[in-house]
């Protein structure tokens, strides 16, 4: 099977809070269509639901289930821009173009927040992200960040945040500074998934779960993927399975690697709780980057990206704890509820990577750990393309993003020894 499966066999948080979860059949038999889409998350859900409302005959296949990926299991923040900041892409693209990928990172967001109003999907949105310096050194680019978001990208709901500052308002004091963005938040990001595939199918796409791909082909004008049950002929053809994809397409395995993810829920902590007062959600200045929130009932979700032997969802429990007493030490016998890991598709550069690899075939993903937004905006992008404006989707297509160093043989061992070397950085 091409199809990555979740690392752990955790339960999510999300799993027990995101109310119906309808189920849609497997594939049995042959199709033929305008787009197949290849990929049951936010990607592929977002491009069926305007596919189907701009009245295109639309197939979505899903290997498990749909949100099964890390569009059902992340942190749920938005953030804002793109993942690389916005003056690191002024640096390497020059101010017009990176005003331009911010801007459209800004309509992104804008976009998800309107689509789940506009189809009363409830998706839990509590406003308000800090990013935090893990270390003194780190505190005067975000000050400058913040003064550049405002005068050169005109963003002006980032502040800085002195030490005493952000002591307040994490209710730690372990980090040394930071900004605060009221301008974007965190959601539910399985009550995402399950609303949009619920309006891509009222909007008549044809959706299908347990279904997984054993290959894509494109010849003569047509693109043809094959599931063990059947084959779906189309015009076009849209792969989003992002850090998912196996060995099903080698252009993006060779330029998007999955790396580990756990988040960890606890119980509810109370009204009397310090921690986070403001509802804000949490990243830090790590490599192997920590991100944390507050949910609507008061529990904190904190995930890290560490790699580790998790033989067990209690295995992650017993991690996650221990970063969480790190910046909590009041919470080091908190109980943890729920453990789960997944999947998280990066590249090189940090930047999405969207390619066409072969003859009418997308592919779309290596979000980086920014994908809540991206890749719902992304699946717009792509239905956009279908209707032949391919202009805006152009701008991250012409991002250039390497593929990792090593081969398939090599690459796999070589991020693992990158990963613990950032890992240790972030220590010293």
């Amino acid at each position: 099977m091409n199809y990555q499966s979740p690392i752990s066999p955790g339960r999510s948080w999300y799993e027990d809070t995101a109310g119906p979860r309808p189920e849609y059949p497997a594939l049995d038999g042959d199709r033929t269509c305008d787009v197949v889409i290849v990929g049951g998350g936010f990607t592929g859900l977002s491009a069926a639901a305007h596919l189907a409302k701009a009245g295109a005959n639309v197939v979505l296949i899903e290997a498990h289930r749909f949100g099964d990926g890390a569009s059902g299991r992340n942190g749920g923040q938005l953030g804002t821009g793109q993942r690389a900041w916005a003056e690191e892409l002024e640096a390497e693209y020059g101010f017009a173009r990176a005003k331009a990928l911010f801007d459209l990172a800004e309509e992104a967001k804008a976009h998800l927040l309107e689509f789940a109003a506009v189809n009363n999907i409830e998706i839990d949105y509590m406003p308000g992200q800090m990013s935090v310096a893990h270390k003194q050194r780190y505190v005067d680019d975000y000050k400058a960040h913040a003064e550049i978001m405002a005068n050169r990208f005109n963003y002006p709901h980032m502040t800085f945040m002195d030490a005493g500052e952000t002591a307040e308002r994490l209710g730690s004091a372990a980090y040394f500074g930071g900004t605060r963005d009221t301008g974007t938040g965190h959601i539910h990001p399985l009550k995402l998934v399950i609303g949009t595939a619920m309006v891509a199918a009222e909007a008549g796409a044809q959706l299908f779960e347990q279904t997984p791909s054993t290959g894509i082909s494109s010849s003569g004008g047509k693109v043809r993927v094959t599931t063990p049950k059947g084959t779906i002929t189309a015009e076009k053809c849209l792969i989003g399975v992002n850090a998912y994809g196996g060995t099903l397409e080698p252009v993006s395995a060779a330029h998007i690697m999955p790396i580990g993810s756990f988040i960890g829920a606890t119980v509810p902590l109370g009204t009397d709780s310090k921690v986070l007062p403001g509802g804000e959600a949490v990243d830090d200045s790590r490599f192997v980057v920590r991100y944390f929130r507050k949910t609507r009932d008061g529990r904190l979700l904190f995930g890290g990206r560490e790699i580790y032997a998790v033989n067990d969802p209690k295995d992650i429990h017993i991690h996650i704890r221990r970063q969480i007493s790190e910046l909590y030490p009041e919470l080091k016998d908190v109980e943890i509820t729920h453990g789960w890991g997944g999947y998280v598709g990066i590249t090189v550069p940090r930047k999405p990577f969207v390619r066409e690899v072969m003859p009418n075939v997308i592919s779309a993903g290596g979000y980086s750990g920014h994908g809540v937004m991206l890749s719902n905006f992304f699946g717009k992008l792509y239905a956009e393309t279908i209707a032949g404006n391919r202009d805006r989707l152009k701008l991250i297509e012409d991002l250039k993003i390497p593929p990792f160093p090593g081969g398939r043989r090599f690459r796999t061992p070589l991020l693992f020894l990158a990963l613990n070397w950032f890992a240790l950085r972030d220590r010293i």
